[in-house]
């Protein structure tokens, strides 16, 4: 009966011109309603890979040649602009400071905000379900709001002016993001391991420092890679706590060249050289870390 009926559809199907032909293997039909929204992204992309470009073309060329031929490739390198601004504009010591505090702080609020996570998100209860909610409003509190409470915190603790101050800033203001989104990963490892540990005779801190600890590093990393991208970009609490050029970090060293150049004479190849020097370690850190970045926010979300 299967046989007659299949060879009996079959038949139908080639008498009927209207029925649709199976597409063939290997090729995949894009729907139509996506094309725009794949468009813009391409769009966007090229858009970007344009400003990097221009960016790093203008860092090689000469005042005369960013101003009155911005699109034109460079005819003569000027490699001596990238050194001006480690040297003279004082980019060099920024970065320096700038690496300090990111990874500093990078590790310090990824360290403080696993154990939270991890309890927050093994324990389904009203006390932890408050806890989280605490840590959420966190995210919603507007930095202008509480900047100046935290200035005469900071200046009774003798931290204005002080990398380290910068760092304790930088790991409170991230803390409530990253125990929000480590909670998620702690929530989707399996219950049995806990179990199996406690029936082995481990305590609960061993437990989270040897077995589900190292299961959420890609977690960990996702969480490591954002903080490290918003610490290295952060301009505003920087300008308002730190004072002397010694201090400053990459994006107050580019807004004090800045305002030397305004009486100096503005020197428009060595500012994109600072620019350069900003921006690169984060797009490579993003070219390195960029698909564990993206697998860990969809692991996060999807469990």
């Amino acid at each position: 009966m299967s046989t007659a009926t299949t060879g009996s559809r079959a038949e139908s199907a080639e008498r009927d011109p209207k029925t649709p032909a199976a597409a063939p293997a290997g090729r995949r039909r894009v729907p139509w309603a996506r094309l725009p929204g794949a468009a813009l992204i391409w769009v966007f992309v090229a858009f970007c890979a344009f400003t990097f470009l221009f960016i790093l073309l203008s860092s090689l060329k000469s005042s005369y040649n960013v101003l009155n031929h911005p699109f034109r490739l460079p005819t003569e390198l000027k490699f001596s602009n990238w050194s001006k601004a480690w040297h003279d504009g004082g980019f060099g010591p920024a970065f320096v400071n700038s690496v300090v505090v990111v990874v500093v702080a990078a590790a310090g609020t990824v360290l403080l905000a696993s154990p939270a996570a991890y309890v927050l998100g093994r324990n389904q209860n009203r006390v932890s379900g408050g806890v989280s909610m605490y840590f959420v409003l966190g995210l919603g509190i507007p930095m202008q709001i509480i900047v100046l409470p935290l200035y005469s915190i900071m200046a009774k603790m003798h931290l204005i002016d002080n990398l380290a101050g910068l760092i304790v800033l930088y790991i409170v203001v991230n803390l409530p993001f990253t125990v929000y989104l480590l909670m998620s990963f702690f929530a989707s490892l399996p219950g049995e391991l806990e179990e199996a540990a406690a029936l082995d005779g481990v305590g609960p801190g061993m437990t989270f420092w040897r077995i589900m600890l190292p299961l959420a590093r890609g977690g960990l990393m996702t969480a490591l890679t954002l903080v490290a991208i918003a610490c290295w970009n952060e301009t505003f609490l920087a300008l308002m706590f730190l004072q002397t050029n010694d201090n400053f970090t990459l994006p107050l060293a580019l807004v004090n060249f800045l305002t030397q150049q305004q009486f100096t004479g503005e020197d428009f190849g060595v500012m994109f050289a600072g620019v350069s020097i900003a921006v690169l370690p984060m797009l490579a850190l993003y070219a390195w870390l960029g698909r564990r970045i993206t697998e860990g926010l969809t692991l996060g979300a999807g469990k």
